[in-house]
């Protein structure tokens, strides 16, 4: 019995490596034998001392077991050349080296400031393959922020470090509960952080924590080289591209000087903008757009789509501000510029990639663009005037020898006894500089040249005679286009068709006092002809500067009150007045035109005689009355 309950059985039980459940055993043993207690003390003290050793021993293989596989680690990180490869290596090693359940890294991105997911071994939640960590959010955030080892046995119940909910998410949909990290350094600065976590809480003993820092500092300087590798690779091979890349540039100032040669001499020869578009992609190969700055198409030489407006106009500005052509997707831009005026731009599509040399080619087209555009702007000018010249002296009294006119009009294209109308823009389109009144005549004598017609400035007015016989409709659509150019409304007021040299004059006269008349009337913005006005319109086109506030002033004390009935209440009086003037005064005719009966027209304009007085229907008062209806009628916008 006492050799069962000696000391000597703890040594036997550490000799076969015993479980330590059962070093129990001699001393239940002893105290069934009734042993005493002095005895039971000193068994009890001899299981605590063979518990120690047996936990040294195990710590001494453990350690071993971790020192082997470190060496294997190291190993394996020094035949390994491909960065994926490293890290896959280093994560795997991990997880085995520690026991765990998942093994992770994530590495800084100094770009966005912040440390992503960059490998996992164990993981099953795609959501947490893909976490990014704020610095100093999480355990590894703080880790990779601190560059200090952090351990925590619950994740979820550690207010240690800052939570988020993304990340809570994340880690909660993996299952970890207890999370080691270290971090990954290279000298004092930290790339990243190497992780080892279990799904059930547990604390990891220093012996693990400094197992993980030394993996993490031989993974730190593996990742290292592999990254130097691969730049010394990519070293390798822009030195191997340098020899391709001279011979290129060799190849393109050739095309660049040839490409100059052949632009210089398009200038000198007077060739246009199509010449240098077809210049360009002979030499660049690929598709180009010539474009005014408007956007409107000048030139296209081969299979290429008009960008969208907005994108022009911010390629266009960028190459500006950059001094140089910029490229947007397949496309490269470049502004068409003379001094601080933008004149429009060169959109090309190349085939191949442009470089540098090429870039200057597009350039250099720009520019001979730009002179090619301003010497077409200086003709166009000078014809301007001549053209403008001769409107002048057709609508200038008295006229002088009508042949010599006609022999200018038709050395300009114009066919003086043609049908023709003259349209004459408002104040409201030339603003007080005179570089707003030079745009609206230069897009004056532009439009008008463009349907064969004249343009001139004269008695501060812009005056278009255009070929045709619908003069409202010409008004209308000089009015339209001009306040897009312009950017706010513009008045237009249109006579004709003339019937040769000798009416233009009164024609003019005719569509500048229809002007006045849609001023007096209150249709500023608008275009209409005399023809469309009326009586109303030759009488008010007389009225001057205070037209429009004498229209005003003479409706509101002829039908004034009639007018403000109907707007208050919804009627029709004014309907009722011009139906029974339109039949003469006849009730039943007014009546059937309305579609109401006689007794409503009757008391209607008993209304009609309570709101103006008894005598409205007198011979004088009903003139007025009707003259006021048709000015109110007029004075609403054309349908």
């Amino acid at each position: 019995m006492s050799t069962m309950s000696s000391p000597v059985e703890f040594l036997e039980l550490l000799a076969r490596e015993a479980a330590a459940v059962e070093f129990e055993g001699p001393l239940v043993a002893a105290r069934a034998a009734g042993l005493p207690a002095d005895r039971l003390a000193e068994l009890e003290q001899a299981k605590t001392v063979a518990l120690r050793v047996r936990a040294l021993l195990e710590r001494r293989r453990r350690r071993e077991t971790e020192l082997s596989g470190l060496y294997d680690t190291v190993s394996d990180l020094a035949g390994l050349r491909d960065l994926d490869d490293v890290l896959r290596a280093i994560v795997h090693r991990a997880r085995n080296l520690l026991g765990a359940d998942v093994a992770y890294m994530t590495l800084n991105d100094d770009e966005r400031g912040d440390t992503y997911m960059r490998v996992t071994d164990g993981s099953v939640s795609a959501r947490f393959q893909r976490l990014r960590l704020p610095m100093g959010a999480g355990l590894g955030g703080l880790v990779a922020q601190s560059g200090a080892p952090y351990v925590t046995a619950n994740y979820g119940e550690d207010e240690r470090f800052h939570h988020t909910g993304e990340i809570d998410a994340g880690v909660g949909e993996e299952g970890l509960v207890a999370i080691l990290g270290v971090p990954l350094r290279l000298g004092s600065t930290s790339i990243g952080v190497l992780y080892s976590a279990n799904r059930s809480a547990r604390p990891f003993a220093r012996e693990e924590v400094a197992l993980l820092v030394s993996l993490a500092a031989h993974a730190a300087v593996a990742i290292d080289t592999a990254r130097l590798l691969a730049e010394t690779r990519s070293a390798l091979a822009e030195l191997s591209a340098a020899n391709t890349t001279i011979r290129a540039h060799s190849s393109s100032v050739e095309r660049a000087a040839a490409a100059h040669d052949r632009m210089t001499a398009l200038v000198l020869r007077g060739g246009g903008v199509e010449d240098v578009a077809a210049a360009v992609t002979e030499v660049l190969d690929g598709a180009l757009l010539a474009l005014d700055a408007e956007g409107r198409l000048l030139a296209r030489v081969g299979e290429i789509e008009e960008p969208d407006r907005a994108d022009i106009v911010e390629a266009v500005a960028a190459s500006r501000t950059e001094g140089r052509s910029v490229r947007r997707g397949p496309l490269w831009y470049a502004a068409v510029v003379a001094g601080a005026e933008n004149l429009g731009a060169l959109v090309l599509r190349p085939d191949d990639e442009l470089v540098d040399a090429d870039q200057r080619i597009l350039e250099r087209a720009a520019l001979v663009t730009a002179l090619l555009l301003l010497f077409r702007r200086t003709v166009a000018e000078a014809e301007g005037r001549v053209r403008g010249e001769l409107l002048d002296d057709l609508i200038a009294r008295p006229l002088r020898d009508t042949d010599a006119l006609r022999s200018r009009a038709r050395r300009l294209g114009v066919d003086l006894d043609a049908p023709h109308v003259l349209v004459a823009v408002g104040d409201d389109a030339i603003a007080a500089t005179g570089s707003a009144r030079q745009r609206v005549l230069s897009w004056a004598t532009t439009y008008a040249s463009a349907r064969g017609g004249l343009a001139a400035a004269r008695d501060g007015r812009v005056v278009l005679m255009l070929p045709g016989r619908d003069a409202g409709s010409s008004a209308r659509a000089v009015a339209r286009d001009l306040s897009r150019v312009t950017g706010r409304p513009v008045t237009a007021g249109a006579s004709g068709p003339s019937a040769g040299p000798a009416t233009l004059a009164g024609t003019f006269h005719e569509a500048d006092r229809c002007l006045t008349a849609l001023g007096a009337l209150g249709r500023s913005g608008q275009g209409a002809s005399t023809a469309e006005l009326g009586f109303v319109g030759l009488l008010l086109g007389t009225v001057g500067d205070r037209g429009e506030k004498d229209v005003a002033q003479f409706l509101t004390a002829t039908v004034g009150p009639v007018l403000d009935y109907d707007a208050r209440r919804g009627t029709a009086l004014v309907k009722t007045l011009e139906a029974y003037f339109g039949v003469g005064g006849s009730l039943a005719r007014a009546a059937e035109q309305l579609h109401v009966h006689v007794n409503t027209v009757t008391q209607r304009l008993e209304r009609v005689g309570q709101l103006l007085g008894a005598d409205w229907q007198k011979p004088e008062r009903a003139l007025e009355v009707q003259l006021a209806l048709r000015l109110h009628r007029l004075r609403a916008p054309a349908g």
